[in-house]
């Protein structure tokens, strides 16, 4: 019998050495592997070298028909000494399967290894490295999924404090036009109570008059024109913290607020700078005193509610 390697050689120029290619076509299993003897065996197996079937695919590779020679002829120095001398090149193969993260596939072709030469160390670095590789896929899918589920979380609680802004921003808006209809309501009726107050008991041309003049020079509250709904803190929004804070401003005479200040407010501090800043934007119609703008000021509580 020749030696493994003149074998190799004269049959199409083949040697082990070759790098493996991915381009290989993969040849279909013989049929009835079972039913052959040493020289078909030999033959496939130099046919499967020749195209760097080293390993893969399962069932028709080198090493399975090197491997079932030695079960026939324990000893065949034909297939120990290519399964010696190709192993460093087979290992290579299941490392490019590690590689790729074929998981499955590099463990046979490991297992195929063992049945070669269990005690060859590569096994150990080999095993080592798929073991390390699932370990990276495993926790790269995990960082996956908690980064999925943070997102999913994430676009609920924007979700949830959008809502609730919503709502705040509804509620202040009704607080808003009630107390505007109520400041409206009062200062239509203040030049009708501050004429009647003056008009003389007698009556006549003489009431026309004084009414008249009254209405004139009216003296009247000032009266929001323009509210702002106060934005809702987003540590409070979070912390699902509920309060109020008390107001105190002046309507200075051309409608804008000034000396804006905290009187009261629960929880305090929590919701005290946005109040202000709220308020900071109100527009009102000035307080009129004898028909004149004047200054004057007001108190305001606002509600923060989720």
């Amino acid at each position: 019998i020749k030696p493994h390697q003149e074998l190799v050689m004269a049959d199409s120029g083949g040697h082990p050495s070759t790098p493996v290619s991915t381009a290989t076509r993969a040849a279909p299993p013989p049929a009835n592997v079972a039913a052959m003897d040493l020289n078909q065996l030999l033959a496939e197996a130099r046919t499967a070298m020749n195209e760097q079937r080293y390993l893969a695919p399962a069932g028709n590779n080198a090493f399975e028909f090197y491997l079932r020679v030695l079960e026939k002829e324990p000893g065949n120095k034909v297939a120990s000494d290519a399964l010696r001398e190709t192993f460093p090149f087979a290992a290579t193969s299941a490392e490019q399967a590690i590689n790729s993260r074929d998981f499955g596939e590099a463990q046979r072709q490991i297992d195929l290894l063992a049945k070669a030469d269990p005690a060859n160390f590569t096994l150990t670095i080999l095993r080592s490295k798929l073991d390390a590789q699932r370990k990276t896929l495993d926790k790269q899918q995990q960082l996956a999924l908690d980064q999925e589920k943070a997102a999913q979380l994430a676009a609920q609680k924007a979700a949830a404090d959008k809502l609730a802004a919503d709502k705040l921003a509804e509620q202040q808006k009704a607080q808003l036009a009630e107390q505007q209809k109520t400041e409206q309501a009062s200062a239509a009726q203040q030049p009708r109570q501050q004429a009647a107050a003056n008009a003389p008991a007698a009556g006549g041309d003489n009431a026309a008059g004084t009414a008249g003049g009254s209405a004139a020079g009216a003296t009247v509250a000032a009266v929001l024109v323009k509210g702002s709904p106060a934005r809702y803190p987003t540590a409070a929004m979070r912390a699902r913290q509920e309060g109020w804070v008390v107001v105190s401003f002046t309507v200075d005479p051309d409608g804008t607020t000034s000396d804006v200040k905290v009187i009261e407010s629960q929880p305090r501090h929590v919701f005290d700078r946005a109040a202000m800043d709220a308020v900071e934007r109100y527009r009102f119609n000035p307080a009129m005193k004898d028909g004149v703008a004047v200054s004057s000021v007001k108190q305001q509580r606002i509600e923060f509610k989720l």
